[in-house]
């Protein structure tokens, strides 16, 4: 038994044992702070209280950087675009933007907050983070990270973020608007704020052309969209190929025959963003800003280089200046010949502003008489219909105006033979003189 006299004499043994220690505590901790880095006692430190009173988690965190390296994260950006569908009644705080042309709100988490997903019976748990920069040399860091059990992991990395990435080109794809890229521009409409007082620039295309609209003959009309589409799906054969995913056009013809519709039906088509022309024609002067060399030197080098399908269209109103070694296959593979308006061309441009189809006018015949005779671009015809409302007076004034067009073409040529026949009499007359 535990005897009362014994108190002072245990008491001191519990006093002399505690000295003890913590003198070698003392003395342990002199050591460690002379012998041990701070940061590496920092982290052994913060380890050993999260074991202590953390129990083991069965979650499991992946982070996905906003960046790459020097390349974006498209897990990321498609994060972005994916959790816009999935955020939840409850959340406190969203953020809302929308640019002067964009036509609906933009509406994402913001920062802090959270969003809870559901994939094959996995329940997930988003979160976007964003931290300040650590100094004025670096910028913001952003980053989502996704919670889950740590049994699903097969399934979140196989299945699940296949399908936000999957998800999110489906997004954007209904999202996307056609964009007009030209240098100078005042301002961008690009979502991430870019441009603005930078050398390239983009204003959304909003140019109404489709095919339906252009006034071309049908069979080269769907000669350039089974192109287009036959284009598009050989991505892997291109690849079998040892050949760059890519496609040239040249369009050529006199001004006012469509070339720009054309460009802007293709654009709309393929929903493609495009970059506008700097100077029409194919002169080299001394001010000129692109050369041969360099036009050939970016088609087989950097246009080459690039992974995802590359189209570009090449206009012209004279081919005979433009060089061979353009014209070729692999930089201009498609020539298309946009000649004078056609009689489909015009009965097509009657539908569009007339709002006429098929034969329905009494003037019909005599238009296509005037047209198959007469070099007129289908620029002009859709000028003369825009002159009047009602359909009847549209009509007769392009009727006298094909024929006026016609006279002049007439005169013109009588006075090109005469021009001839002249210069004919005066070369007789010369030989005469010299040989007599």
């Amino acid at each position: 038994m535990f005897s009362l006299s014994e108190i002072p004499q245990t008491a001191s043994t519990l006093f002399s044992a505690y000295s003890t220690l913590a003198g070698s505590m003392m003395l342990l901790r002199s050591f460690a702070n002379e012998l041990i880095p701070q940061q590496l006692r920092s982290y052994l430190c913060t380890t050993f209280y999260h074991y202590l009173f953390n129990p083991l988690s069965n979650n499991l965190t992946l982070v996905f950087d906003e960046w790459s390296g020097m390349s974006r994260n498209q897990v990321f950006d498609a994060a972005e675009l994916y959790l816009r569908t999935k955020i939840n009644p409850d959340t406190e705080r969203l953020k809302v933007s929308k640019t002067s042309r964009q036509k609906n709100f933009t509406v994402s988490i913001e920062k802090g907050e959270e969003v809870t997903d559901s994939f094959q019976n996995v329940q997930l748990q988003w979160k976007f983070v964003c931290k300040e920069p650590q100094n004025n040399h670096s910028g913001e860091k952003r980053y989502f990270e996704l919670s889950f059990h740590k049994k699903h992991k097969q399934t979140v990395i196989c299945y699940y973020l296949p399908h936000v990435v999957e998800r999110a080109k489906e997004i954007k794809q209904e999202e996307k608007v056609v964009k007009l890229y030209n240098r100078e521009c005042p301002y961008d409409d690009d979502d991430d704020g870019g441009g603005g007082g930078g050398m390239w620039g983009s204003i959304n295309l909003e140019h109404p052309s489709t095919f339906d609209t252009l006034a071309m003959d049908p069979e080269l009309k769907q000669m350039i969209l089974d192109d287009l589409d036959r284009f598009l799906r050989r991505k892997e054969f291109y690849r079998r190929v040892g050949k760059a995913w890519k496609r040239g056009y040249l369009l050529y013809g006199p001004p006012g025959t469509g070339k720009s519709s054309l460009i802007a039906a293709m654009a709309n088509y393929l929903s493609v963003e495009m970059k506008d022309r700097q100077n029409d024609g194919a002169s080299v002067g001394s001010n000129t800003k692109l050369t041969l060399s360099g036009i050939l030197n970016f088609i087989d080098g950097l246009w080459s280089s690039c992974g995802d399908e590359r189209i570009i269209v090449f206009t012209t109103n004279h081919k005979e200046r433009i060089d061979p070694a353009l014209l070729r296959p692999g930089r201009m593979d498609v020539h298309i010949n946009m000649s004078y308006c056609t009689v489909h061309g015009f009965k097509v441009l009657a539908s569009n502003y007339l709002g006429i189809k098929g034969k329905s006018h009494s003037l019909f015949g005599e238009i296509e008489g005037l047209i198959q005779s007469t070099d007129v671009t289908p620029a002009e015809v859709a000028e003369e219909l825009m002159k009047a409302d009602d359909a009847d007076v549209a009509l007769e004034g392009l009727v006298n105006f094909l024929k006026r067009k016609r006279i002049q073409a007439d005169e013109s040529k009588n006075s090109d033979v005469k021009g001839e026949e002249a210069n004919e009499v005066e070369h007789e007359k010369a030989k005469q003189l010299k040989t007599g």
